[in-house]
């Protein structure tokens, strides 16, 4: 059980330890072509769709399962 708290931890860690850095990153559009080496790790807007996306469809698999 530790170990498994312990991965989830690591993970969420991690999440937010990128999400810092991106966040403190320049963006292109401010900075132009300058910024092209410091570009951020992650697309947080796919990401951000993709969790929807995620959600969504788990909730409705939720309440198809459910309904039975």
């Amino acid at each position: 059980m530790q170990t498994f708290l312990g991965m989830i931890l690591g993970a969420l860690l991690l999440i937010s330890g990128v999400y810092v850095y991106d966040s403190m990153q320049t963006s292109t559009v401010a900075n132009g072509q300058v910024a092209e080496s410091r570009r951020t790790i992650v697309n947080w807007d796919v990401a951000s769709t993709d969790w929807n996306a995620m959600k969504t469809r788990a909730h409705e698999d939720w309440i198809r399962i459910s309904s039975r």
